[in-house]
């Protein structure tokens, strides 16, 4: 009891921990979900090889890294880590924490699929009552979160753009000159207010996962579901949700922790960075809107049973693969920055 008390003080008071610390902790959870798949599947595999079973848990792995590059993750992490760092916050775990909610639903999913529960099938097939429920949470949480930090970072944005111009005509930058200001960000302030710590970030990827409408996420449970009938051991079976979420945390944690230090440097150096700051502010405003009116097109779609051809055509669109542009386009942004400033340095 002595050793729980102290470790929910410890909890309690992370936030008194350096940053390297809490960067330690944050990969060693990582490490540990790697550990723990390598274990299952060893475990899995103790009455003797099972080459299908580590091929499958191959695939699981790959499906998460991919999965952690669908737009609406990175768009989730990379606002959501912006408003943690404009309140002078080192939000280290954003991205796994969001991660690790997201793949929550995947390992409870394969846990019933390994248990045999035939419920699991009503939520990977189109249609049923229990995939169109859990589809319209996910895509509303999702859609909604997303709005409400797009339009938050987009007042972010145009303060920081009338901050540029008032500096690049001689006027005299304050720290509060940096802070969202007007309507919007007032209006967004209570709603926003719960969203404190990255660990609450966890329950909005744990919604986000909800959804059962992505392939990558049908198809882990899918081959889950061939792999149990083909003869696979529990433990190795319960290796390919862990796999699939070890790799989608990794992935998850070094952007939120790119983007954390991309923001800081931004923002902490403000009178050297301003026009960087506005840029990348500007992208992930425009990229949590642009995701959250696809996302709440294909809600309202499914929600009223419309047939018109614009949401009809946003509830079809795959935001899979598009993140990567988003992940090149800042890269860019971030390397333009550097080039610049070393330029500058130079000619100095």
């Amino acid at each position: 009891m002595t050793a729980l008390t102290e470790f929910a003080a410890m909890y309690r008071e992370r936030d008194a921990l350096s940053f390297r610390t809490r960067l330690l902790f944050t990969f060693g959870a990582v490490a540990a979900l790697h550990v723990a798949g390598v274990a299952l599947l060893l475990a899995g595999s103790a009455g003797g090889a099972q080459p299908l079973a580590l091929g499958l848990v191959v695939t699981a792995y790959v499906a998460g890294i991919k999965h952690s590059y669908d737009w609406d993750h990175i768009a989730a992490i990379d606002n959501s880590t912006r408003k943690f760092v404009a309140q002078r916050k080192d939000p280290v775990s954003v991205g796994f924490a969001f991660s690790l909610g997201h793949s929550s639903v995947v390992i409870l999913a394969g846990l019933l699929v390994v248990a045999g529960a035939t419920l699991i099938g009503q939520f990977m097939e189109e249609g049923t009552t229990g995939n169109t429920v859990l589809g319209l949470i996910g895509g509303g949480v999702s859609g909604l979160f997303l709005l409400a930090m797009g339009l938050f970072n987009g007042s972010a944005f145009i303060r920081a753009m009338q901050v540029y111009r008032k500096v690049q005509g001689g006027g005299e930058l304050r720290p509060e000159d940096l802070e969202a200001k007007g309507f919007v960000a007032r209006l967004l302030a209570k709603p926003l207010s719960k969203v404190e710590r990255p660990r609450n970030i966890y329950v909005i990827g744990f919604l986000f996962g909800l959804g059962f409408d992505t392939a990558t996420t049908i198809g882990l449970l899918l081959i889950t579901t061939t792999a149990s009938l083909a003869g696979v051991s529990p433990l190795a079976l319960m290796a390919l949700p862990l796999a699939f979420t070890a790799a989608m945390t990794l992935c998850d944690s070094i952007n939120g922790v790119a983007m954390m230090k991309m923001y800081k440097s931004a923002i902490h150096n403000p009178r050297r960075k301003l026009g960087f700051n506005a840029v990348i502010t500007g992208i992930s405003a425009v990229s949590a809107l642009f995701i959250s009116l696809i996302t709440l097109g294909g809600f309202s779609n499914a929600a009223f049973g419309l047939h018109d051809p614009l949401t009809t055509w946003l509830g079809e669109v795959d935001l899979g693969d598009a993140g990567l542009i988003l992940v090149a386009l800042f890269v860019t942004v971030w390397s333009g920055s550097v080039w610049r400033g070393r330029v500058a340095r130079h000619a100095a």
